[in-house]
């Protein structure tokens, strides 16, 4: 039997397998269903609706559906900047990053042409991701055609990709329906462009804010995508904030890059992080407001930390399989590297994950994360607590703790786990998800 024939054999009983498991676990159980095409559960953690999103002047939107992995969804989606916007960037330090990452990071160190437009092209279903000269090759067709269809430079078409690793990108498919995401661009169509870029998402994700500038007000509005492969180290799958402000491109640059660490980058799900993270933002100054500066500055830079922290905590309640939102919470830390270790070993770990899954109040598995972190601790000066509940402190279980309270507490879908170090005053905050069966077989099954 040959190479090929075997894989064959390998791919039809994986599929085998994977109906069987759908029949055991309920899924399709209904007489003609296809376990294939069941609908997607929406997490029961997602808002009730895709908010209402400023429009941005000088920013247009469309999307589309190209079949780069599933037929019948919009899978592209194209932005087109006006002339003088400001674009900045984070990005993952993945040292395994896609060649959009690596283009993206390129193109935002070189200098801009004076006056020119920009545009952003996004494609879910593949990550173009360890593909070597052949994913550079496709990041250049598709930033080039964008660069064609709207008349600017290549210099200022960024791009991104997400989705499965290891596999050329047909980016022939998204070249070809360039031309029709142009003729389809609108101020109005954000949503659709947050649709196009969801992965195992369960719903598109947005956020905004308006702030009073000097003559006028300011808008700002930001979507994101993320559901697994989720871990602090900036950023956090593919995010895109739009603002009118009148706002320089340093300037811009240092306001994300002073906000990531305590919005995306204290966001974990799962503690892997993707190779295709991507923040970009962009200004294109359109508002009637000045230019941002001054106590305006500071306004400003407030809504743009309330937009990421919104999207960020979007992304957690979306974690795949997630049942809970989780705020780990460290107080009193040595100082604040220590307060942020130890948060991310609590909302890390499986045990404690999978503990808040069962609703267990188990909070010896939140003293033996303390411990294996890395961070200054002292037996006899920790507190826990579950909410408001005293659950342990002075090194063991409170006197007063009772386990039904705590039990009763994690029946709840939002839950505080705070931990207080007793050796500082140092805090820092991490956002997490519950560990469930859903979020293995959603990764077991992802190449399907």
């Amino acid at each position: 039997m040959g190479k090929e024939d075997w894989k064959a054999k390998a791919k039809a009983l994986k599929k085998k397998l994977k109906a069987l498991r759908d029949e055991l676990s309920g899924v399709g159980a209904k007489a003609g269903a296809n376990p294939a095409k069941a609908a997607k559960p929406v997490s029961p953690l997602a808002p009730t609706s895709f908010p209402t999103l400023p429009v941005i002047k000088g920013a247009e939107f469309a999307a589309i559906g190209a079949g780069i992995k599933y037929q019948n969804r919009k899978d592209v989606m194209l932005v087109r900047l006006a002339p003088g916007t400001s674009v900045a960037g984070v990005f993952t330090r993945s040292s395994t990053r896609s060649g959009c990452v690596r283009d993206c990071q390129a193109k935002l160190a070189t200098k801009v042409p004076e006056g020119a437009g920009a545009a952003i092209i996004v494609n879910s279903g593949n990550s173009n991701a360890f593909t070597g000269a052949v994913g550079d090759t496709a990041v250049a067709a598709v930033t080039g055609a964008v660069a064609e269809a709207l008349a600017v430079p290549s210099s200022r078409v960024f791009s991104s990709s997400t989705g499965v690793i290891g596999e050329p990108l047909p980016f022939e498919k998204i070249t070809a329906v360039v031309s029709s995401l142009a003729s389809q661009l609108s101020e109005a169509a954000i949503q659709g462009a947050a649709e196009a870029i969801m992965t195992t998402d369960t719903f598109p994700k947005g956020a905004a804010a308006v702030v009073q500038g000097d003559g006028g007000p300011i808008h700002i509005s930001g979507i994101a995508k993320g559901s697994g492969m989720i871990a602090p180290d900036m950023a956090t799958m593919l995010v895109y904030i739009f603002t009118d402000a009148k706002i320089s491109p340093a300037n811009l640059q240092k306001m994300i890059s002073r906000n990531v660490d305590e919005t995306f980058n204290s966001i974990t799900v799962d503690s892997d992080t993707s190779t295709s993270d991507t923040l970009l933002i962009a200004a294109t100054g359109k508002a009637a407001a000045a230019e941002v500066k001054g106590p305006v500055a500071k306004a400003f830079e407030a809504a743009l930390r309330g937009v990421m922290m919104n999207l960020a905590h979007q992304v957690v309640r979306d974690g795949e399989g997630a049942t809970k939102f989780v705020e780990v919470r460290v107080t009193g830390a040595a100082n604040p590297a220590d307060a942020h270790k130890a948060a991310l070993a609590i909302a890390n770990s499986p045990l404690v994950k999978t503990a808040v899954a069962g609703q267990d109040p188990n909070w010896g598995r939140i003293v033996a994360a303390i411990g294996k972190s890395g961070a200054e601790a002292d037996r006899d000066r920790l507190t826990i607590k579950f909410g408001d509940i005293l659950v342990a402190e002075k090194g063991w279980c409170s006197p007063n703790y009772k386990e039904e309270d705590g039990a009763a507490y994690m029946l709840n879908p939002e839950l505080v786990i705070h931990v207080d170090m007793g050796l500082g005053k140092a805090a820092r905050s991490v956002w997490t998800c519950d560990l469930t069966n859903r979020y293995i077989e959603i990764n077991a099954d992802y190449r399907s």
